[in-house]
C-alpha cells in the first residue's frame, strides 16, 4: 500500500474525529493535541500493517476516547440516555472493523457513524 493511502486514511480519521469533538464542543487545543498523538501512533501502526487502513478510523476514535478518559472523563456521552441520570459514554463498534459507529451499549442502539455525531 502506498504511503499516500496511509496519509489519506489518517487525514480522514483526524477530520472525522475532530468533527465529532467539535459537535460535542470539546475540541480545545489540548484535546486536538490528543488527536494528533493518536494519529501519530496509528501512522506507525499503519506502516507496520498497511492493510489496516479501513480500521484506522475506529482505532483513532478509541485512542482519543481512552486519552480523554484519562485526562478529562468519559466522551462522547450518550445523549439518548442522558435523561435517566446515569451518564455513560458511547462505544465504538466494531472494535476492529470498517465503517465504525458510535453505539449506546446500554440500549444497544447505533447513535451515529464515527464522524457524524452532529
Amino acid at each position: 500500500m502506498a504511503s499516500d493511502d496511509i496519509e489519506t486514511a489518517l487525514h480522514n480519521a483526524r477530520a472525522l474525529i475532530l468533527a465529532d469533538l467539535t459537535a460535542r464542543d470539546v475540541a480545545d487545543a489540548a484535546v486536538v493535541s490528543l488527536v494528533e498523538d493518536a494519529v501519530t501512533h496509528r501512522r506507525w501502526w499503519l506502516e507496520q500493517w498497511p492493510d489496516g487502513t479501513e480500521y484506522v478510523l475506529g482505532l483513532v476514535a478509541q485512542d482519543v476516547q481512552d486519552a480523554l478518559l484519562e485526562a478529562y472523563g468519559r466522551w462522547p456521552l450518550c445523549t439518548a440516555c442522558a435523561a435517566d441520570g446515569d451518564p455513560h459514554a458511547l462505544g465504538v463498534e466494531p472494535e476492529l472493523g470498517p465503517e465504525p459507529h458510535w453505539v449506546c451499549g446500554k440500549q444497544g442502539v447505533v447513535v451515529a457513524p464515527v464522524g457524524e455525531l452532529g
